[in-house]
Order: structure tokens, then C-alpha cells, then sequence
């Protein structure tokens, strides 16, 4: 698949098969994670795979009460906890460099775009679900102090074939020349 029909053609996945992702499914899918760029080079990112029906159990239960994302979350083949270590993407010396706090979530949007894009192109569905509670979440699969989950990505194979996707902004909508609101051409 090329990048722009990837991009083009990349929906968000709620109906899943009850096919597993394999294992070597995943690990293609991490190592074109690994080369996604990050401040500094510091890749923050984290992944846990959760197979574990109790676990998933878990985590679906930390969304927030009627979240789309539920019942595909319980049929997945995994679901992909995403955290990220704080304090490192952003910062030099363990300092905030920026005056944007949790630069972190940056590169992880990056390294999640393209574990999307890469299980998408792979055939895999997804969807990144962030309304949450992220603590509860860290509990259930003991993330450490300095590291914060951000999302959950449900990962399986699609049940129903993607649909057009929703009407996007027009490049002139979002695009400036040289100041806000002065249009590009």
C-alpha cells in the first residue's frame, strides 16, 4: 500500500473478527514504530500488549462510561497501552526546555500515528481511545512513577469493510501565509 492511499484509506476500527493478530504481526508493527522521530531522539514511547481477557476486562473498565470504544475494546485480538516516560521528550536536563508541558504526548501522537498507519496497511484495524481515566489505568498494568499512560489501541481484523471516511477541512481552511488568517495560496 502506498503512504497516501495508507493515509487516505486509514479509518478508526470498532467491529473486530475473532482472527488473532499474531505475534509477528505485532512485532512488524513495533518496528516501524521504533524509527518514528522524537525530540532529541528520546523515544519516550511505551507499549504494553495486553492478550489477557481479565486484563482487557480491566482496562475497559478505566473508559469513561459509554465510550464507543467498549465493546470493541473486549473483542479486540490486544489491546496496546500507550504510555510514555516523562520528564525526557521537551526537556534538557530533566527540565521543561519548551513552555509547552508534556511534550511527551507529541511523539507519542507520532509513534501512535504510526503504529496506526503500519496495522492498516498490514490489513489490522484500530482505534485510539483516550477518553479514560489513565490512572485507573496505570494501576491495572502497573505502569511505574515517570511514565503515564496516555491511550489504549484496540488492534484485531476488521469485521466489516471501512467506509468513507467523514468530510475533512479544506487545505485553504487551515493553511496561512506568513501570518494566521492571511490565506495561502
Amino acid at each position: 500500500m502506498e503512504l497516501q492511499e495508507a493515509i487516505l484509506t486509514r479509518r478508526s476500527v470498532r467491529r473486530f473478527t475473532e482472527d488473532a493478530v499474531t505475534d509477528e504481526e505485532l512485532r512488524q508493527i513495533f518496528e516501524a514504530v521504533r524509527w518514528s522521530p522524537s525530540w532529541a531522539n528520546t523515544q519516550v514511547w511505551e507499549f504494553i500488549v495486553v492478550r489477557d481477557k481479565a486484563l482487557i476486562e480491566q482496562i475497559t473498565g478505566t473508559y469513561a462510561e459509554k465510550n464507543p470504544a467498549t465493546r470493541c475494546s473486549l473483542a479486540a485480538s490486544a489491546l496496546i497501552v500507550a504510555c510514555a516516560k516523562t520528564g525526557a521528550s521537551g526537556c534538557y536536563d530533566g527540565k521543561e526546555a519548551t513552555p509547552l508541558a508534556n511534550w511527551y504526548m507529541f511523539d507519542l501522537g507520532i509513534a501512535a500515528q504510526t503504529l496506526c498507519l503500519k496495522a492498516h496497511d498490514m490489513g489490522l484495524g484500530t482505534v485510539v481511545v483516550g477518553l479514560m481515566n489513565q490512572d485507573a489505568c496505570k494501576k491495572v498494568v502497573a505502569v511505574p512513577e515517570g511514565y503515564e499512560v496516555v491511550a489504549v489501541i484496540p488492534i484485531g481484523r476488521p469485521a466489516v469493510a471501512a467506509k468513507e471516511g467523514p468530510k475533512r477541512k479544506d487545505v485553504s481552511e487551515f493553511v496561512y501565509l506568513n501570518q494566521f488568517g492571511k490565506q495561502w495560496p
